[in-house]
């Protein structure tokens, strides 16, 4: 027994280094994230939209919008200039595997303006040849 030990220990071992990490992955997910916070903060509507995949489909209060332009010009209707905009924070996030080419990430959104809104999202997001990149968001 005492020497089954030595390769029971070997063969986890060599199990768990063969495991990919998420971490990485989340650490992506993440910065994306925070590029589309300065992006909005500096009232750019087209560079926030980078992080979103062509077919993406946003799921809000008012239906669903599908395809990356069709959303672009829901936010540029929506926020039309940076007053309108204000400055987003996403706070709360969690980010979580799905597969080894999508994750799920929830939290909440603030945009802080005089009048402060905020609430909540799920998003899914793909890996794509240019890097992670949302392919659903359901904010409310």
């Amino acid at each position: 027994m005492k020497q089954l030990l030595p390769i029971l220990a070997a063969l986890v071992l060599i199990a768990a280094c063969g495991q990919p990490s998420f971490q990485a992955d989340e650490q992506a997910i993440r910065a994306v994230m925070a590029d589309q916070e300065k992006a909005w903060d500096a009232g750019d509507v087209r560079a926030f939209m980078d992080g979103y995949a062509d077919s993406v489909c946003f799921i809000g209060s008012r239906g669903r919008t599908c395809g990356r332009e069709a959303v672009t010009a829901n936010y540029l209707k929506t926020y039309p200039d940076k007053a309108a905009m204000g400055d987003l924070s996403f706070t709360q996030l969690e980010v979580l595997p799905a597969g080894t080419d999508h994750a799920w990430c929830t939290g909440r959104w603030t945009i802080s303006r005089a009048d402060t809104v905020g609430g909540g999202f799920s998003l899914l997001w793909v890996r794509t040849a240019q890097g992670w990149r949302i392919l659903r968001d359901h904010s409310y």
